[in-house]
């Protein structure tokens, strides 16, 4: 990790690590690290909802990106207990459909994880609506054995880069 932050810090300006509002158990709000992955001027929203994010992400945050390792200071968001492994991604502060739709089917009283369901069935791919579903199935069928299925699956599509964005 701190190999990685030395990169982010050489080859563009700001912080090696981005501190993001993210909505937690019971939609409490908690800061979540991940690695700067765009440029320190890049508006606070989903990366979907920017009309060219590929503009905003830096040399170093496409590689981050493609290999997730954007991901590893959540790490510390897990010893602290804002996340656990594996659970719903955490949602932005302002993803306000994401959370009522969440929110209406309990899935928030789930502690959101760094990788889930949703994330091996499709990731950035997936619209809110679906995401929800995987989501809500997630807490119908949550197990540890589940939780290891979505692990390894997790490692797989990282190795392959699937359903990432730019």
């Amino acid at each position: 990790m701190l190999v990685i932050a030395l990169l982010i810090r050489a080859t563009s300006k700001g912080p090696a690590l981005y501190w993001s509002d993210r909505i937690g158990i019971n939609n409490t709000i908690f800061k979540m690290p991940k690695f700067r992955t765009m440029r320190i001027d890049t508006p606070a929203v989903a990366t979907h909802l920017l009309s060219n994010p590929g503009k905003y992400v830096t040399f170093v945050g496409r590689w981050l990106r493609k290999t997730s390792l954007d991901e590893l200071p959540q790490i510390f968001s897990v010893l602290k207990g804002n996340m656990s492994f594996v659970g719903p991604r955490p949602a932005l502060f302002n993803q306000d459909d994401l959370i009522a739709l969440r929110t209406s089917k309990g899935i928030h009283a789930l502690i959101p994880g760094i990788t889930g369901w949703a994330q091996i069935n499709g990731r950035d791919d997936l619209p809110i609506p679906v995401k929800v579903d995987y989501d809500y199935f997630y807490l119908q069928n949550r197990s540890f054995i589940f939780d290891l299925k979505i692990l390894v699956k997790t490692i797989a599509n990282v190795l392959f880069g699937k359903g990432v964005q730019h």
